[in-house]
C-alpha cells in the first residue's frame, strides 16, 4: 500500500497526564508515528474564551491512511488524551488538525483537506513553514513561505487577531 503525506497541526494549552502541554504534543506526536519533520514547539496567545497560552507545532507524517481514516485515528488519540468536545476554543489537552495532504484536497461531511483556516492562522503557519516552506496549498497555489509572508503582510496592516 502506497504512503502519502499529510501536516498536522498540534496544539494544547492544558495540562495532561503526559505533563505540560508541550510535553503531551510530544507525546501525541509519539502516538501518531510516521513523523518525517516536526517543527519546534512556539508558544501562541490563546483566541476566544481561554485564557491559557497554547503551545503548538506542527508535523509532516507518513501513512497508507486515507484522510477520513487518519481523521478517526487523531481523534481517537484526542479522546485518549483527555480532549473532551464542547465550547469552541476552549481550554484543551490536545488539539490535532489535518491541514494538508499530499493528495491535493479532500471533502467529504465530516473532513476538508486542507483545512479552511490555516492561511489566516500564524501559530499553523509559523511552524511550518520551519519543515515545508516549499510545500503548495493546492487551493491557493502559492507556497507555504509565501502565505506566511503574506499573513505577515496583512497582519501589520490589520493586527485584529484571528480564529484559534
Amino acid at each position: 500500500m502506497a504512503t502519502t503525506s499529510y501536516v498536522i497541526a498540534l496544539g494544547s494549552n492544558r495540562w495532561s497526564r503526559f505533563g505540560s502541554p508541550a510535553r503531551t504534543i510530544r507525546a501525541a506526536l509519539d502516538r501518531i508515528g510516521g513523523v518525517a519533520a516536526v517543527a519546534p514547539v512556539i508558544a501562541s496567545a490563546p483566541v476566544g474564551p481561554s485564557r491559557r497560552r497554547f503551545a503548538n507545532t506542527a508535523a509532516i507524517i507518513a501513512t497508507a491512511e486515507t484522510p477520513p481514516e487518519l481523521l478517526a485515528r487523531l481523534k481517537a488519540i484526542e479522546r485518549d488524551f483527555g480532549r473532551r468536545r464542547g465550547r469552541r476554543w476552549a481550554a484543551r489537552s490536545i488539539d490535532l488538525d489535518i491541514i494538508l495532504w499530499s493528495g491535493g484536497c479532500w471533502a467529504d461531511s465530516g473532513l476538508i483537506v486542507p483545512h479552511r483556516d490555516f492561511r489566516a492562522r500564524a501559530f499553523v503557519l509559523a511552524p511550518l513553514s520551519r519543515i515545508a516552506a516549499n510545500w503548495r496549498d493546492p487551493v491557493s497555489g502559492r507556497t507555504i513561505r509565501q502565505l506566511t509572508a503574506r499573513r505577515a503582510r496583512a497582519r501589520k496592516v490589520d493586527p485584529a487577531p484571528r480564529g484559534h
